[in-house]
């Protein structure tokens, strides 16, 4: 009887866990980015994201150490889906990704700036004021850094804009790789500032348009939003961890450098005045630092 009761206990216990475990929650990230989840596990010094509960695949690996607390989400639920399949004529507004079967446009774009795909990200980042790691790791998911892409549904160039897209970003010419990085960049700041600095929700609108992100509170339940989203947010922090990792190099060889460069007991001082002595001189030496990707401020 007793051993009855255990278990019915440890049973309860369980199914308990699991609702809990499984709550959505939304981790608020020291970069001021937020992440609505409904599954968390810790993996060493990571924490794993799930998206969706039952697309175990469906994941976003964050650092720890940058998630700043975790909060319950509080939206309410999704709307039933009405909408047909993902595969339908994206909504105006909408951009295309590179999943739906990029090719190469037949014609030569026209009146192509010079400036370099480099160029463009740092100008159009630093107008828009995003980070220009977040724009190249939207265009490698978009494009692959291809100008000339051009997807099933007509998405053009490196941030695949749609053509009704383009026009209404002021971009007449989607393949010139100045004026579509400048659009899309543009376009991801308004939807960061849409959906109040949430990357994840930001990029899927991106993606799948902003009407399916608030019916479903979030990343809409498509297996490509959800893989364009994670493997986005894993390139961007890719490239964080690896910043973090040479600025930390660079100051510890710096402080290496200083502490060869300090005077010993054994240095020989030169023969001067009373009350003189041997002076080392100041080295100065650039630190690279990371770069954190801060939520920008208004316009």
């Amino acid at each position: 009887m007793i051993a009855t009761r255990i278990k019915l206990a440890l049973a309860l216990l369980l199914g308990t866990s699991c609702v809990t475990a499984s709550a959505a929650e939304v981790a608020i990230l020291r970069n001021g980015f937020t992440i609505r989840h409904e599954k968390r596990i810790l993996i060493g010094n990571t924490t794993r994201l799930f998206l969706n509960t039952s697309d175990e695949t469906s994941f976003i690996d964050v650092p720890t150490a940058e998630i700043e607390r975790i909060e319950p989400d509080l939206s309410p639920p999704p709307a039933p889906d009405p909408a047909p399949a993902p595969s339908a004529t994206p909504q105006a507004g909408v951009v295309a990704s590179p999943a739906r079967s990029l090719a190469t446009a037949n014609l030569p774009p026209a009146a192509h700036s010079t400036i370099g795909v480099s160029d463009a990200v740092s100008a159009a980042s630093d107008r828009y004021r995003l980070d220009p790691d977040l724009v190249n790791s939207v265009i490698r998911a978009e494009s692959g850094f291809n100008p000339h892409a051009v997807s099933r549904k007509g998405a053009q160039g490196l941030m695949q804009l749609m053509p009704e897209t383009a026009s209404k970003l002021g971009v007449p010419n989607a393949f010139d790789p100045e004026a579509n990085v400048d659009g899309g960049t543009r376009y991801l700041r308004e939807l960061l500032e849409r959906y109040n600095f949430d990357l994840i929700k930001a990029l899927a609108a991106y993606n799948a348009g902003t009407k399916r992100v608030e019916q479903y509170h979030g990343v809409p339940p498509y297996q490509e939003t959800r893989h364009y989203v994670a493997s986005i947010v894993r390139d961007f922090n890719r490239k964080k961890l690896a910043q973090q990792k040479a600025a930390k190099a660079a100051q510890a060889q710096i402080s290496a450098k200083g502490k060869a460069s300090e005077p010993t007991a054994q240095t020989k001082t030169s023969a001067r005045p009373a009350g003189q002595g041997k002076t080392a001189s100041a080295t100065s030496a650039t630190q690279t630092v990371a770069k954190r990707t801060n939520p920008p401020t208004g316009n």
